[in-house]
């Protein structure tokens, strides 16, 4: 058994460019109650020889097993109590560890506490806030392009962003791994979603500051690659966790969001992709671990329909806020 508290899993996709940083971060943490590890997916822009001449402990796949394979080998590793996990692409302040575990450790309720996430190269602005979950269907980070002043109250979210959060690992025993079947985008609204039918909570940690980049390893906020994938786990996130009864009540709205999407990425020219993602989802989504509904549990599927009603709130909030802001520098 480790003496240390957290493990810090770090997945690692040619992503050599960016370590350099992140690991000057965690060395100058002011708690070190963790310890490193690296998983590294088949990487072969020399990450795989930075990190053995380093001496940083690593898992090296070998081949891109996407996010929830390389978290879950590291998940798998790890002995301590709390396993943290942070994308490559990052800068921690120094309080970052320290305020997480803090966090998580304030109830043995609470599954995952998810980080304050501003814009590495726009200081100002807000990256993640904690992701949320609306009627629509659409999964979105809280706060993001707003100021990053803000945000600062510790809250109930639907989700931690795992590209900076922690989590109990003895929970993982009782839901299950990041699902393999997302590959990427998703599997972490998907894991807290089964905690919170489970009745445990998600946090958001405004102390935990870490400053990241985004899109490091996908190389952009939009690709037909992530295009694909996300409206693909968008239908196995709401199979997989919804019971029939949610299902119907959610459909309208659901199917609107869909249509929504899909004129807005047939405007940037990704239309096709987000269609065949939506039709992989549909004609694979019964290969997906469907979560049992348990009837003694419906108090906390009730409580889940709640949160997706205010995040749909929140969402309507943000983008008009946004769309304001975006007027008003027209104007100016």
């Amino acid at each position: 058994m480790s003496e240390k508290q957290v493990t810090v899993i770090i997945p690692n996709y040619n992503g050599l460019q960016f370590m350099g940083t992140c690991m000057d971060a965690l060395e100058g943490q002011t708690c070190q109650d963790f310890e490193v590890l690296v998983v590294d997916n088949g990487s072969t822009d020399g990450s795989v020889e930075w990190l053995k001449a380093q001496g940083i402990p690593a898992v090296f796949l070998p081949e891109n097993t996407g996010f929830s394979g390389a978290v879950n080998a590291g998940i798998r590793a790890a002995k301590t109590p709390y396993v943290l996990l942070l994308n490559n692409d990052t800068e921690a302040a120094p309080d970052f560890v320290g305020e997480l575990l803090a966090a998580i450790r304030r109830s043995k309720k609470i599954f995952a506490v998810s980080s304050r996430m501003v814009q590495m190269y726009h200081r100002e602005l807000m990256d993640d806030a904690g992701d949320m979950y609306s009627l629509m269907g659409w999964a979105y980070q809280r706060g993001v392009g707003r100021d990053s002043r803000g945000y600062n109250r510790p809250m109930e979210v639907f989700s931690a962003c795992a590209g900076a959060a922690i989590y109990r690992r003895a929970v993982f025993d009782e839901i299950g791994l990041f699902d393999e079947m997302h590959f990427a985008y998703l599997e972490d609204i998907d894991v807290c979603w089964r905690a919170k039918i489970r009745g445990y909570h998600v946090r958001y940690c405004p102390k935990a500051l870490v400053y990241h980049v985004g899109s490091g390893t996908s190389g952009s906020k939009y690709n037909p690659f992530k295009v694909r994938l996300a409206a693909r786990n968008n239908i196995y996130l709401n199979y997989k966790n919804m019971p029939a009864g949610q299902l119907l009540v959610n459909f309208p709205l659901m199917a609107a969001g869909v249509a929504v999407k899909y004129g807005f990425f047939r405007k940037l020219g990704f239309g096709r992709e987000f269609l065949g993602g939506v039709r992989e989802g549909l004609t694979t989504a019964r290969s997906c671990k469907k979560v049992p509904y348990e009837s003694d549990r419906l108090i906390n599927y009730l409580a889940i329909q709640w949160e997706m009603i205010a995040g749909t709130a929140v969402y309507m909030y943000e983008f008009s806020a946004r769309q304001l802001k975006k007027a008003a520098r027209r104007r100016s």
